[in-house]
């Protein structure tokens, strides 16, 4: 059997004319703003494999840094047929059809538990999910009727999360993490699924993280069920956890 293969795909920037590979890409030096600095930069710039790199803006970041913004022209181009993204597997319903799920195949309200854990600070991805007035238009689970939603806020202990789900017999627990250097969310998500495992609860929660340098295939390497990174609503996470629930009941 002959495989069929997609056809190429080979797509570069686009800046003023197709295909020309223009960017824009900014970043800090540990340094004073001074001409070695700025020509330093348009170096780096070019190692980063970027033609005729200008520093078109610099700026002093306070004692001892200094902050750049260079374009230049990408010499790189990539085929968007030679990969597959992973995503979470679920059908997108909206928030009648998901309360209507809900009541017909749980028969009660779905309890989901969310905080944003250790030391992140951070309640905006959590409070954009969970919260009444949600955002950008799309309203948080608490205003689901079928959904009981807990939101715990900011800088949670994994312990604390775990025991008040327990608490609340959560069928779900959801997780933010917006801080991210040092990859410190790795540290974090991987000692709360670490923690599930060990008291023997993994298999009795759905485990879902969001956040902006979340993808399902980070979450799922870190023993989540599913991950959500910018641009996703309650009706994302919504669908995927009653598809999930389901899924499970049926195996």
């Amino acid at each position: 059997m002959i495989e069929s293969k997609m056809p190429e795909r080979w797509v570069k920037p686009y800046g003023d004319t197709l295909g020309d590979g223009r960017v824009q890409v900014s970043f800090t030096l540990p340094v004073a703003l001074d001409d070695t600095a700025k020509e330093g930069a348009k170096r780096l710039a070019a190692m980063m494999g970027l033609d005729e790199p200008a520093v078109v803006h610099a700026e002093e970041m306070g004692q001892g840094f200094s902050f750049y913004v260079v374009y230049g022209q990408c010499r790189h181009r990539v085929d968007l047929s030679s990969f597959q993204v992973v995503k979470p597997a679920y059908e997108r319903l909206d928030k009648d059809a998901i309360n209507q799920l809900i009541d017909e195949k749980m028969g009660r309200r779905m309890v989901v538990i969310g905080a944003t854990i250790e030391t992140d600070a951070h309640t905006v991805g959590i409070d954009a999910i969970m919260n009444m007035k949600g955002y950008n238009g799309h309203k948080g689970l608490e205003s689901y009727h079928a959904m009981r939603a807990i939101n715990l806020g900011a800088q949670v202990d994994s312990e604390v999360l775990v025991t008040r789900a327990i608490e609340e017999k959560a069928d779900v627990i959801l997780v933010s993490q917006v801080v991210t250097q040092k990859n410190i969310h790795l540290d974090n998500l991987a000692k709360l699924s670490d923690l599930l495992e060990a008291e023997g609860l993994r298999d009795n929660v759905i485990l879902i993280v969001g956040g902006p340098r979340i993808s399902h295939e980070l979450a799922k390497e870190l023993g989540y069920d599913a991950g959500f990174g910018i641009k996703t609503y309650a009706e994302d996470v919504a669908s995927f956890a009653i598809h999930e629930w389901i899924h499970r009941k049926a195996a």
